[in-house]
């Protein structure tokens, strides 16, 4: 039997050694590479397989490290670890897993502890950036940002995400359930979202405790929700009367309502509209995929009047089709406000359910060229991914009769200078 290698190497030797491995005995061999860098390896045998174990970061090595203050094991502190590692194997301790199970500990033992150091601030921030930017709404991203500051932040915005709990929950959301509705229930909503975000990222365990369903429905009275239903509407038979009397007025507002009505479009499209979007040659209003509720571009087909609309704002000047103060976009409540004065009993909004019922009951229009002409999407995923077109032709010729409805009840210029 071929005697055993113990401790063949010297300091020297070590120091000189060549590219390749060299053994010193007892399972401890020197590795050096090509370009002269050694590191130490205990080759070790268990359950009949024979296994490779780096030396130079096990932790043992990392004490010894640390005492002697030098970047590399030498040969004596090589010995050392590599006969702690034999002890265990001669006890049937695989080191390796050892180690493993270890790094497992001291990992688990990390997230912890940064579990322990996330606040529900740090995980909400989290949470809008990485979702603020698929809301194309800038007021839905400030409500956000505003709900948070007012009602959260102020009792749990510094406290662990780990450690909110129900108590916590109902103490934001109780003040306001009963006075502010809407804004409590989408609040609930918003605070449930981030401590679901908190649990999937390992921050918390267990129930949310923001859940409604079979949670907080059972502390919470329900609350009472807004009178919505659809948009209070003119009546299609009544737009004509109403565009005579809106034409009475002069201000920018007036015409903006006149042209969203001819234009079957909501708010936000016409007061964001800008003159890059408008093609006066192809008498075409193309608004852009971030405008649109539907997340895509919408062609709008002008008509004659509609035009006019344009030609008289253009003499305003700005960005902005129908410009506001100082050259800002016009506010949202400006429409709003003019209708009040002439018809209170309906909404800017409603005016495409005029056109639609208009539509629907005058004409002879299929129901797809209708709805084209709301932008509204298709329902039927079938049909979406065979409709390529936007029956721009068709829709063309529905707003231009549209547009001579809407203006049947007005007296035209030489005929009222007659009366």
């Amino acid at each position: 039997m071929p005697k055993k290698v113990t401790n063949a190497l010297t300091p020297l030797q070590v120091r000189n050694a060549k590219p390749g491995r060299h053994a010193d005995g007892g399972g401890l061999h020197l590795l050096v590479k090509a370009s002269g860098a050694q590191s130490w390896v205990y080759r070790f045998r268990l359950n009949g397989v024979s296994r490779d174990m780096g030396l130079s970061r096990c932790p043992e090595a990392i004490t010894l490290l640390e005492k002697s203050k030098n970047d590399e094991l030498s040969l004596a502190e090589a010995r050392d670890v590599a006969a702690i590692y034999r002890m265990k194997v001669k006890a049937g301790i695989d080191p390796l897993l050892e180690r493993q199970e270890a790094a497992a500990q001291r990992a688990a033992e990390s997230a912890q502890h940064a579990a322990a150091q996330k606040t529900f601030r740090d995980v909400a921030g989290d949470y809008l950036s990485s979702y603020e930017g698929t809301w194309r709404n800038a007021k839905h991203r400030q409500q956000w940002h505003n709900t948070l500051r007012d009602y959260v932040y102020p009792t749990i915005g510094d406290m662990a995400v780990k450690d909110v709990d129900t108590q916590h929950v109902v103490q934001i959301l109780e003040p306001i359930w009963t006075t502010k509705s809407e804004t409590a229930s989408r609040l609930r909503g918003r605070i449930e979202n981030i401590l679901d975000a908190a649990k999937v990222k390992g921050y918390r365990s267990g129930e949310n405790p923001a859940r409604w369903r079979g949670h907080l429905d059972k502390i919470l009275p329900p609350r009472k929700r807004l009178s919505r239903g659809h948009h209070a509407a003119l009546p299609y038979q009544h737009v004509p009367q109403f565009i005579a009397e809106l034409r009475a007025h002069s201000a920018t507002g007036a015409l903006a309502l006149e042209f969203l009505i001819l234009t079957a479009a909501r708010t936000g499209e016409v007061i964001g509209a800008e003159w890059d979007e408008i093609s006066f040659d192809a008498r075409t209003w193309t608004i852009p995929a971030t405008r649109m509720k539907a997340g895509r571009e919408h062609r709008v087909p002008l008509s004659e009047r509609a035009l006019e609309i344009l030609h008289q704002t253009q003499q305003l000047g700005g960005t902005h089709l129908f410009p506001g103060q100082r050259g800002k976009a016009m506010s949202g409540m400006t429409m709003s406000m003019l209708l009040r004065r002439i018809e209170n009993s309906v909404t800017v909004h409603g005016f495409r359910s005029s056109f639609r019922d208009w539509a629907s009951e005058t004409t002879s229009y299929p129901h797809e060229v209708c709805e084209a002409a709301l932008a509204h999407t298709i329902s039927n995923k079938a049909e979406a991914a065979y409709r390529r077109g936007d029956l721009f032709a068709k829709r063309r010729q529905l707003m231009d009769e549209w547009a001579d409805y809407c203006a049947s009840s007005v007296i035209p210029t030489e005929d009222a200078e007659a009366v």
